[in-house]
């Protein structure tokens, strides 16, 4: 039982914070991201973190390098907040980026293939 709520009170913080990043990572790369999920470039992955898609400019590059590092600080500190390891944390903020993401955007397999949702 108290594994349960530990998951559900995880899944909440998760998901607050997760939209945090997305929406807070600065507005004018909000808009870079969703451009450039479209253009298929980059996409969501099963550990979390975004993943260049196909070649990819070095301003996208960079965007995702920094992108992921927000993510990863989001991470470690909801890991270190429920006693939980940051690959938990991880691997369920990947499966609900990638259950969130729109149909014709690029997500990663677990085999590591990148396909289209």
């Amino acid at each position: 039982m108290r594994s349960k709520q530990m998951f559900l009170r995880l899944m909440a913080v998760l998901a607050v914070s997760f939209t945090m990043i997305v929406a807070g990572a600065g507005s004018a790369w909000s808009a870079d991201i969703r451009t450039s999920k479209a253009a298929g470039q980059i996409g969501e992955q099963p550990n979390g973190y975004l993943g260049v898609v196909s070649a990819a400019p070095g301003d996208v590059q960079a965007l995702v390098r920094d992108i992921n590092q927000k993510r990863k600080a989001v991470y470690q500190n909801i890991a270190s907040k429920n006693g939980t390891s940051l690959q938990a944390v991880e691997q369920m903020a990947g499966k609900k980026t990638i259950n969130k993401t729109p149909s014709g955007q690029f997500v990663r397999s677990p085999s590591g293939a990148w396909q289209r949702k």
